[in-house]
């Protein structure tokens, strides 16, 4: 993965826009004060190469800059969250539980 990767967004979705049909995405959706993060897909072709954690890293600065809280519903996202607990303020209060320090 080259450091030249973008990450767009839409109203629904997080992306990185890469040669081919088929692109890295994070689908979410925003109510109210919250951030659900719904689900990640990277191509299999594409996989271990850290575009879903970029998408994430995206995902979370959206939310940061916005006053929103995350509510991670899919599974690499509280998969990075495990990882990185320094970011579990971010989490709606409902959700904290998941990271054990």
């Amino acid at each position: 993965m080259t450091n030249k990767v973008v990450v767009k967004r839409t109203e629904n979705l997080f992306y990185i826009d890469l040669p081919g049909e088929d692109k890295p995405v994070l689908k979410y959706r925003v109510e109210g004060d919250r951030m659900f993060l719904e689900s990640t897909y990277t191509p299999p072709m594409l996989r271990g190469r850290g575009y879903a954690a970029r998408l994430v890293k995206a995902a979370i600065r959206y939310a940061e800059e916005n006053g929103l809280k995350i509510v991670p519903l899919c599974s690499y996202v509280v998969y990075y969250f495990t990882k990185h607990p320094e970011k579990k303020d971010l989490l709606d209060e409902t959700h904290r539980n998941i990271i054990r320090e």
